[in-house]
């Protein structure tokens, strides 16, 4: 109860800081939405990093180093450092400075008025919202998840379903609601003094979470050292020979055991009860809990090895493999069935079956000798399932991650707060300072993902902490809830939900304000509405985006760090559109249409070539899908510009008067 109780308390303290900013609220839509360009550079910095390091960089990323080892902070984190501040520096100074002189407010402002186009708005605007609802799903999804873990065993009766802790749905209609109150009264102002607070609040708190993790799991050094020796493949590129060796002797014991399941429940197969016992006398030693379950495998390699098991067929032995892995077997069966992947299987309903095993084992975690419904899922998972395959990081999927830090150019949200600066001086402290907090945030958190591998129970260093199968989303908070006491954990908690709740502002109120300006606005007459009629329809809308998106938060769930990668994928696509709009003078209206359409295309047939994200570590050409995005983008831009009439002598003018001053 005492993280809730913390949890709790620092929500309230930011409907607070909430209602202390909208008394400063101007009553102009231009404060609401732009905080009247008076936001120096600490704010400044303070408020862009809080809003690009989103539960990606916390939740996601822990989770996808637990995934796939250290190799993510390569990924991902040192390149969004440079590749962060060259964006502020070479588009948000110039964004900056047209917006100041021109009064824009969004994005599709700018690009009307720099392509002579009334129209590219209503292509632009689903484009971008489509685009930011993803992105704000991750952070909703992800308040949930922690929330819920943390607070396990909160309560004493209600929730059992849910470990008698707070439940993911309720959990992320809190926080909804709690940034949705500061940023309905507060606006862009509140939006800015919340970053900033929770923005420092999350960097102080993730310091100490790290410190104390890597504390109780030895230090620094023996957690390392410790994922050396079980999982050497997570420190390194490639996949270790000893732990693919390690792992083909665990997939060969499977095997065994789905086809020995399938022999018993399709083929009428059995052992007679003295084989049994023989099998049992050869069976592993493991905790009480597990006893069926390793009798089965012991029954498997008996049957084996006394060449008992009748023989199965290809197709036989692939459907005993989908029936083990709890997959649904198609029928009839395709022609390529037997060279399917897995993955391409959708899971059966398999949790209530685990539930119901344990059924007498599942109780309040607080009660001796009782496992949480997570626990017995993850063990019914960890004792039935394949075993994960060790994988590394191919060399051009590594180096086309390099381009998906490019979206920071086109986030909507980024351009609004880019837009709030008192003057340019206000981008060189973003400009400096943005590197080292990304690798203060990025390092921990992917170190206590790889550890998580690796880690064990503190009274039985044979039982691993996190479970084999574990739901990466949950992993940072997991490994807080196990290492931690309660009062620290619920602070801890208040630093992740910092983290979140810090982009989830700004997204919500670029998105009121894109709906405002750019449709209601443009298309109504900016006449016929009032500053207060205007503000009234900003929040409006934010309220809509709101329910939304937490509807969707409700239906299935993908792991957090695919889902951002897709989203950032498209933003970086669109990337060249914000780049060539500012430095290259022949880019034409046709252009942008090609290249909006050329990106927004490739997005969605790679994406359902992904099976919509359901394959996490999808490729196309050995590469990541945003190579291919921006360069579809790239060569529409290009081609048709090139093909077509160049923009006006006065637009030209108005975006490039220094050009136009040193030609004459």
């Amino acid at each position: 109860m005492i993280p809730l109780i913390i949890v709790c308390c620092y929500l309230l303290m930011l409907l607070g800081l909430g209602a202390f900013a909208s008394r400063m609220f101007q009553g102009t839509s231009k404060d609401y939405m732009l905080a009247s360009h008076s936001i120096g550079p600490f704010l400044l910095l303070m408020s862009i990093f809080g809003t690009t390091m989103t539960a990606f960089a916390l939740v996601g990323s822990s989770g996808e180093a637990y995934k796939e080892g250290i190799g993510v902070y390569g990924q991902l984190a040192s390149s969004s450092g440079i590749i962060h501040s060259l964006c502020f520096f070479l588009i948000g100074v110039k964004v900056y400075t047209f917006g100041k002189k021109y009064g824009y407010t969004t994005q599709i402002q700018f690009f009307r008025d720099r392509f002579e186009s009334d129209k590219i708005g209503i292509l632009l605007f689903p484009i971008l919202v489509g685009l930011v609802i993803p992105y704000l799903l991750i952070g909703v999804m992800s308040a949930g998840t922690v929330v819920s873990n943390i607070t396990e065993g909160a309560f004493t009766n209600w929730f059992p379903q849910y470990d008698y802790g707070v439940p993911p749905w309720l959990a992320s209609f809190v926080i909804c609601i709690v940034v949705l109150v500061y940023v309905f009264f507060g606006g862009m102002r509140g939006t800015a003094w919340a970053n900033a607070f929770q923005t420092v609040i999350f960097m102080i708190l993730g310091v100490v979470t790290f410190y104390i993790i890597s504390s109780e799991l030895g230090g620094l050094e023996a957690a390392s050292k410790t994922v050396a020796e079980k999982h050497p493949s997570k420190l390194m590129r490639s996949v270790a020979p000893v732990e693919q060796e390690t792992y083909e002797k665990d997939f060969a014991i499977w095997k065994k055991l789905a086809s020995y399941n399938y022999a018993v429940d399709k083929k009428g197969f059995s052992l007679t009860p003295e084989q049994k016992q023989a099998a049992h006398e050869k069976m592993a030693p493991g905790p009480p809990w597990s006893l069926r379950f390793r009798q089965l495998r012991a029954e498997a390699a008996y049957s084996v090895a006394q060449n008992l098991l009748p023989e199965l067929t290809e197709e036989e032995q692939k459907v005993a493999e989908l029936s083990q892995n709890d997959r649904i077997v198609p029928d009839p069966l395709p022609e390529n069935f037997i060279t399917m992947p897995m993955s391409d299987f959708p899971e059966a309903a398999w949790q209530p079956i685990a539930k119901k095993y344990f059924a007498e084992s599942i109780g309040h975690p607080d009660e001796e000798g009782k496992m949480t419904n997570k626990q017995a899922l993850g063990r019914y998972r960890a004792m039935r399932w394949a075993p994960e395959e060790p994988r590394g990081l191919d060399k051009w999927a590594f180096l086309t991650y390099l381009f998906i830090p490019l979206s920071v150019g086109m986030f909507p949200h980024l351009f609004q707060h880019w837009l709030t600066a008192k003057s340019a001086n206000s981008f060189k402290l973003p400009v400096i300072a943005h590197p080292i907090f990304i690798a203060i945030v990025w390092v921990p958190c992917v170190l206590v993902g790889v550890w998580a591998t690796s880690a064990a129970m503190p009274d039985n260093p044979r039982v691993a902490l996190v479970p084999p199968h574990f739901n990466p989303n949950g992993v940072l908070a997991y490994m807080v809830g196990q290492l931690t006491g309660d009062v620290l954990s619920g602070f801890l908690t208040a630093g992740i939900l910092a983290a979140i709740m810090s982009s989830l502002d700004s997204q919500f109120l670029c998105i009121g304000t894109m709906f405002t300006e750019d449709i209601a606005v443009h298309y109504g007459g900016k006449d016929r509405f009032s500053d207060k009629q205007t503000v009234f329809m900003a929040r409006l809308f934010i309220i809509l985006i709101v329910a939304i998106t937490y509807c969707f938060s409700l239906l299935e769930v993908r792991r957090v760090f695919t889902l951002g990668v897709w989203t950032f994928s498209g933003f970086a696509s669109l990337f060249p559109l914000i780049l060539a709009s500012l430095y290259w003078k022949r880019m034409t209206k046709f252009g942008a249409y090609a290249c909006i359409l050329a990106s927004i295309g490739s997005w969605i047939w790679l994406f359902r070539e992904s099976n919509f994200g359901k394959i996490p570590d999808f490729t196309y050409f050995g590469m990541q899908p945003v190579a291919t995005m921006i360069a579809a983008s790239t060569a529409a831009l290009v081609i048709v510009s090139l093909i077509t009439s160049p923009p006006s002598e006065a637009t030209l003018a108005k975006f490039f008067p220094t050009d136009k001053k040193s030609a004459g």
